[in-house]
């Protein structure tokens, strides 16, 4: 395995070269590309949090917010490509029913029982189509799978409609969520709002392509091996992947038979603004929301801060580039300096495994989508060789990016775990693979 990702790895290096060398001579000689029209409407700079607090004061009513994205919406699609389906008039209707309600409520003096448990009332919010929402496309970019429909909200998706938010759309995956970058053949390709030559990411770019366009407050989005870190990242965006188990994943498309397959995948939040991670948490979360802790104040003073600016170097893998490495030790020392919490320098040997450890567990999980299996014969699969060359003229049954998927198999060996002593005061790791912080 360590040789294979070795050699992908010297391969990808070489051609994101010749890629890079030809879109530099491409954008020499070509206009420059078109730029995404700025928001215009103040609701759409606002944070969720603060959105929310408006409809319950009658600052705002839940229709000026909704129709205020669903206008964004339309405005940027089509410089994005991230909608797969959208249900605006269902969302209008909504919205103008909770504002109805809840001037009844305030004549009848009803109102707290109305917003009771319903932190989100009024607020619009967007669904990678992975998550399911009810009568919603849930093909997941498979062309195979076209068509298909959620027969029911995911679990999360229902929570979050419970606490009164009003959802607008589904938004677009990679096939099977299987891909870093948000294309495939049945949607597209989903474009970066920052520049609209780039990818937004994987595998939830949908959303976060519209989240960071301003046509969306909140999301709900899912991870298993960065599908909400990965775009939140490239996008500039809050996003987390919560410790599996806390926020439901029922209606999750695809989902695995694995016993280990819930340890993997987690249903998440991503947002605009930071402040907005903790209440779509507490929202998500259901009645695990207690065992999140959210509201229990941190000591940053008594942390100790373990960070690294590369994790391993070999020609297989792209540096780390220097303004993460900055911002990683920018981090640590605001904590440092300004926190009172201690630095730690110690480096995990095991991580330069990492890539290797991760793709050893994932692949050898069962019922790991085989996307080279013909529908047809599901006994029988296509060539590799074949689909390669029929995708040099568009007429492969996947996307280029699918087709470098490995297949699924078996591990021949055990495989290595990476263990990590957690003290009784949590450390806090600044990682520069995706410039984030993560709490143990």
């Amino acid at each position: 395995m360590e040789v294979g990702v070795w050699v992908i790895g010297v391969v990808l290096r070489v051609v994101n070269a010749l890629l890079s060398a030809v879109l530099y001579v491409r954008a020499f000689f070509s206009r420059a590309p078109p730029r995404l029209p700025p928001p215009r409407n103040p609701i759409l700079l606002r944070s969720a949090t603060d959105l929310a607090r408006a409809i319950r004061r009658a600052e705002l009513s839940s229709e000026e917010v909704v129709g205020a994205f669903i206008e964004r919406i339309r405005e940027v699609n089509p410089y994005l490509n991230a909608v797969v389906e959208e249900r605006f008039s269902e969302a209008m209707q909504e919205a103008h029913t909770l504002d109805q309600r809840l001037f009844e409520a305030r004549w009848g003096g009803a109102e707290a029982q109305v917003l009771k448990d319903k932190p989100l009332y009024g607020l619009p919010f967007t669904v990678k189509e992975s998550c399911s929402l009810a009568g919603m496309s849930n093909a997941v970019g498979c062309v195979e799978r076209g068509g298909s429909r959620a027969a029911s909200d995911g679990a999360a998706v229902r929570l979050v409609r419970a606490a009164g938010a009003v959802p607008l759309l589904v938004s677009a995956t990679p096939e099977l969520c299987l891909g870093w970058e948000t294309t495939s053949l049945l949607n597209g390709r989903t474009n970066n709002p920052y520049d609209l030559s780039r990818t937004p990411g994987g595998s939830s770019g949908g959303e976060a392509a519209l989240l960071a366009s301003a046509a969306s407050p909140i999301s709900v989005s899912s991870d298993i091996a960065g599908s909400i870190r990965i775009p939140a990242a490239f996008c500039g965006l809050f996003g987390h992947k919560p410790t599996p188990g806390i926020i439901p994943i029922e209606g999750h498309i695809p989902t695995l038979a694995d016993e280990q397959y819930p340890r993997f995948l987690a249903v998440g939040p991503m947002c605009r603004h930071a402040e907005d991670l903790p209440l779509m948490m507490k929202v998500m979360a259901g009645e695990r929301r207690a065992q999140l802790r959210l509201d229990r104040p941190v000591d940053l003073s008594r942390l100790r801060v373990h960070y690294m600016t590369e994790a391993s170097s070999s020609l297989a893998l792209l540096p780390v580039h220097p303004d993460i490495r900055e911002a990683v030790l920018s981090a640590a020392n605001h904590l440092h300096q300004h926190c009172g919490a201690a630095l730690c320098e110690k480096k995990f040997e095991a991580l330069k495994d990492s890539v290797e450890m991760s793709i050893s567990v994932f692949f050898s999980m069962k019922d790991i989508p085989n996307l080279l299996q013909d529908p047809a014969n599901p006994k029988r699969d296509r060539s590799l060789a074949l689909e390669l060359a029929r995708a040099l003229w568009g007429a492969a049954a996947r996307s280029l990016q699918a087709l470098s998927r490995p297949r699924p198999r078996a591990p021949r060996r055990p495989v290595p775990r990476l263990a990590l002593e957690i003290p009784d005061i949590p450390p806090l790791y600044l990682t520069p693979a995706l410039g984030l912080l993560t709490t143990l």
